[in-house]
């Protein structure tokens, strides 16, 4: 998330409804409230970001798929582990933010990603593949890429102002947050990874990895920012799930795949997106959705 001066004029006209932009990331923006600065406003734009760039052109919907799954998530988790929620109400601002923000505690943030993986993909694929580990845990040998793993690891990132988080080992969590608090992020992320995971496989979906991130109210730790989500999950299809290779996904692979296509060089100015590849990929965010929630939501 990026820090921003006091003087930042908000995007949405919010300076006029008297909130302060505090923070904007690739996907949220952040809001203060001067008049209760023990909470926050949480806006989820329509952005996508790809190999480390704001792309020129948006998702339709897809602050609000976003944001509804994470308030389902939270609310699943809610006996596991508490959160940072306090309200959608956003009575008395625009319109245009209904069903994509909310109103959240102000927590102090650990400076630390808390990934879980239950299958070996992406960046732990690559670093497998190089060292025979992921962020210093020593794997099995002669895993495929997509193969579940023994049991669910946790793997660690710093968080980064700009381009990608770096994965690191559960010895450097301890050096950032203290040993207690890094126990305590690992046994946590992985317990409610587990019980997020056996839900969603019922659903249809399988929960290859996702990113938690969590902050202190106070003297009680909460889960906070986006939960279980496209964006912040791998999703696969259990029908289509085959181990040896990539698999199809809820989440913007879809697009990375487009971008791949047209040999883009992974520098600035970031292209848009054809219709055809936005519509699609919400379309995808949307199913995910519904089979987590089993909820359908219209296009606005």
């Amino acid at each position: 998330m990026l820090n921003l001066p006091v003087t930042e004029t908000s995007p949405l006209g919010l300076d006029r409804h008297g909130l302060i932009l505090r923070g904007r990331g690739k996907v949220r923006d952040i809001y203060e409230d001067p008049a209760h600065p023990d909470r926050l406003l949480i806006v989820a734009s329509d952005r996508i970001s790809a190999f480390d760039y704001i792309l020129a052109s948006g998702i339709p919907d897809k602050g609000r798929v976003l944001t509804q799954m994470t308030l389902y998530w939270l609310d699943f988790l809610r006996t596991a582990v508490p959160n940072h929620f306090l309200s959608t109400d956003i009575g008395g601002l625009p319109d245009s933010l209904e069903g994509r923000s909310m109103w959240v505690r102000r927590a102090n943030m650990f400076d630390v990603e808390c990934v879980a993986r239950g299958y070996l993909s992406g960046s732990g694929w690559k670093e497998y593949l190089v060292t025979g580990k992921v962020c210093g845990i020593v794997l099995p040998a002669g895993l495929r890429e997509s193969d579940p793993l023994p049991e669910p690891i946790f793997t660690p990132a710093t968080k980064a102002q700009s381009g990608h988080d770096e994965n690191i080992s559960f010895e450097k969590t301890c050096e950032i947050v203290g040993v207690a608090t890094a126990a305590k992020l690992r046994d946590l992320t992985l317990a409610i990874y587990r019980k997020a995971a056996a839900y969603a496989r019922d659903r249809g979906i399988i929960v290859a990895d996702t990113k938690f991130e969590f902050g202190m109210v106070g003297d009680e730790l909460v889960l906070a920012d986006e939960v279980l989500t496209p964006d912040s999950s791998r999703f696969w299809p259990v029908e289509t799930y085959k181990p040896s290779g990539p698999q199809a996904s809820y989440d913007k692979q879809y697009v990375r795949d487009y971008l791949e296509s047209i040999h883009w060089n992974k520098k600035p100015p970031a292209p848009g997106l054809p219709e055809e590849v936005a519509r699609k990929t919400s379309e995808k965010y949307k199913e995910a959705y519904r089979a987590l929630t089993g909820r359908t939501l219209e296009s606005r």
